[in-house]
C-alpha cells in the first residue's frame, strides 16, 4: 500500500508541478532564493546553507539543498548574489546556478532595492527507471524516454527593509520554458511563473524579548494561493523559538541560535496536517549562516532577517 501511495503522489507531482520552485520553511533566512533584490541588504558578505528533507518515510519525497552568498559593493548601493541549488523529487532532479544583481536606494529609515537575476538549470527525469510492472510483462510507452534539458530563466524583485520591518515582491522565473516539447499538447510539462510576497516586523516586548511575526504568500498558475504564517520569539537576541502554519499543509516548530556575531544556526520541523501525515514522520530543515567581517558589537543590534 505504501508503494502505491508513493507512486500516486509522485506521478501527480510530475503531471502538475514538475520543475516548480523548491519549498523552504525558513524563507526569512533564505530570501535570496526567492528575491534577487535581497542581495547585499545585510551590508556584509553573508553566506547561507540550507538542507531540507521533506516527508521522511515516503520513498522519492522532495530533498533540497541550497547555498547562497551575497555582498554589497559600490558604497553599499549595489548588491551581488550567487545561489547554487539541487532539488530532487522522485525520478526528477534539478540542479542549477543563479546570479543576482540589486540596486539599493537609501531612504530615511531603510533602503529600497530593485533586483534582477539570471539562472541556468539542468532538469532530468528518469522515466525509464520507474518499475511499473515488477514481472516485466507490460510496458507503457510514456515511460520509455528520459528527459534532460538545460534551461535559462530570468527573474525580478523589489525589496524594502529597515531595522524592524521588511517587505518584498518577486518572481524568480519569468519564462515558461517547456521541459518536454516533443510531448502532445495536453502532456507538455513546463515551468510555471511563481510570485512571492513576503513581509515581517519586529515588535520589542521588553529589553530581553522581541516578537517577530512574518508571512510569505506563494502564487503559481494551476494551484491555490498558499501562505506561510510564522511567529518567532527572540530571547536576549541569542535564542529564538517559533511556530509556523502553512495553509492546508503543515504546522511547524522552529529554533534558532545566534552563536556569535558571525554564526547563526536554525532547525525547523514540519508536520503534515493532511492525509499525508499517515505516510511520513515529518519534514526536517537545517540552516547555517556565516557573515564575514561582522564585528563583535553586531550582536547587540542583530539583524532579524
Amino acid at each position: 500500500m505504501k508503494r502505491i501511495i508513493t507512486a500516486i503522489l509522485l506521478l501527480a507531482a510530475l503531471e502538475t508541478s514538475a520543475q516548480q520552485d523548491a519549498m523552504y520553511s525558513q524563507y526569512m533566512f533564505n530570501t535570496l532564493a526567492i528575491n534577487p533584490a535581497y542581495a547585499g541588504s545585510r551590508n556584509v558578505v553573508s553566506a547561507t546553507g540550507l538542507l531540507r528533507k521533506q516527508w521522511v518515510g515516503i520513498e522519492g519525497a522532495p530533498q533540497t539543498a541550497t547555498f547562497t552568498i551575497d555582498a554589497p559593493i559600490s558604497n553599499k548601493r549595489v548588491g551581488l548574489g550567487l545561489q547554487l541549488f539541487s532539488d530532487k523529487l522522485g525520478i526528477t532532479s534539478t540542479t542549477g546556478v543563479v546570479g543576482s544583481y540589486a540596486y539599493r536606494i537609501r531612504m530615511e529609515k531603510g533602503s529600497l532595492s530593485f533586483g534582477l537575476q539570471g539562472s541556468l538549470s539542468d532538469f532530468k527525469a528518469n522515466y525509464s527507471g520507474v518499475a511499473l510492472d515488477p514481472y516485466g510483462t507490460s510496458m507503457d510507452v510514456a515511460f520509455t524516454d528520459n528527459i534532460q534539458k538545460t534551461m535559462f530563466n530570468a527573474g525580478a524583485g523589489v525589496y524594502y527593509n529597515s531595522d524592524k520591518f521588511y517587505v518584498g515582491l518577486s518572481s524568480p522565473e519569468l519564462f515558461s520554458n517547456k521541459i518536454n516539447p516533443s510531448a502532445t499538447e495536453n502532456g507538455i510539462t513546463k515551468q510555471y511563473i511563481h510570485v512571492f510576497l513576503a513581509a515581517g516586523y519586529v515588535f520589542p516586548l521588553t529589553e530581553d524579548f522581541q516578537l517577530k511575526p512574518s508571512v510569505l504568500f506563494k502564487g503559481v498558475q494551476g494551484a491555490p494561493l498558499q501562505a506561510d504564517l510564522n511567529g518567532t520569539l527572540w530571547i536576549k537576541n541569542r535564542v529564538a523559538l517559533g511556530a509556523q502554519y502553512r495553509t492546508s499543509a503543515d504546522i511547524s516548530g522552529l529554533v534558532e541560535l545566534q552563536v556569535n556575531s558571525q554564526i547563526r544556526v536554525g532547525y525547523q520541523y514540519d508536520r503534515s496536517i493532511t492525509s499525508l501525515q499517515n505516510y511520513n514522520t515529518g519534514s526536517h530543515e537545517i540552516m547555517l549562516r556565516y557573515e564575514f567581517g561582522s564585528s563583535q558589537a553586531k550582536i547587540l543590534t542583530p539583524r532579524y532577517f
